[in-house]
């Protein structure tokens, strides 16, 4: 897949400490080999050099500068499994039903630069992504509709179509990204009056596709 930049450590406008211990505004460029980062006045611009990160090096360079990207989180999520709690007759149980919604949130990005010793005596940069998000979601899945959730008011047993609504807290590690959701269901049919779930909380995992 192609990376994203939301994964890579690309070229803008990030906070760190990097330059004097307080946190300020720094213009990260790459180039061939170093990754450059300029100190930003209240104009964004910059008169002080840089600071320069080699991809390799024959001695030690003190690491663990962190770099940290607020922005607007718009993902595509998909939640495979939906714990729901006991509601009335019916056990807590998990919902495997196909669903998909758009998220929107506010993230935060965090890239640390290290550099590791190798064998062949240089050290080599290593830069780490942590990413959280949260925010809101909505969307459209499916639930089983039958007697036995809808206390014996339905005989037929069908795929209902529900809206998904409700809140996310999304992790992404490097390119793994993962979160948690609570929502509701509504079911968007005469049913609705008789589905024991309707509008009843649930928690469930989530996997996400970023879209910005």
């Amino acid at each position: 897949m192609k990376d994203s930049s939301t994964y890579e450590f690309s070229d803008g406008t990030y906070k760190s400490k990097c330059f004097s211990g307080n946190s300020s505004k720094v213009y990260v460029q790459n180039r061939n080999d170093s990754i450059l980062v300029y100190k930003l006045n209240a104009a964004k611009t910059t008169t002080q050099a840089p600071l320069s990160y080699p991809s390799k090096n024959t001695s030690e360079i003190i690491g663990g500068d962190r770099f940290r990207e607020t922005s607007l989180d718009l993902d595509f999520l998909t939640m495979p499994f939906k714990f729901r709690t006991v509601v009335k007759n019916m056990p807590q149980q998990f919902n495997t039903n196909l669903n998909g919604s758009v998220y929107f949130g506010i993230r935060s990005d965090i890239y640390n630069i290290k550099y590791n010793s190798t064998p062949l005596n240089y050290w080599k940069r290593q830069t780490n992504h942590f990413g959280v998000s949260f925010g809101l979601f909505s969307g459209i899945g499916g639930t089983a509709i039958n007697p036995w959730v809808t206390d014996s008011n339905v005989n037929s047993e069908y795929d209902g179509v529900v809206w998904m609504k409700g809140v996310a807290f999304i992790v992404a590690i490097d390119k793994f990204t993962l979160g948690i959701a609570l929502g509701t269901d509504n079911l968007l049919d005469s049913n609705k009056k008789h589905w024991i779930y309707e509008s009843k909380p649930w928690t469930g995992l989530t996997f996400g596709l970023n879209l910005n």
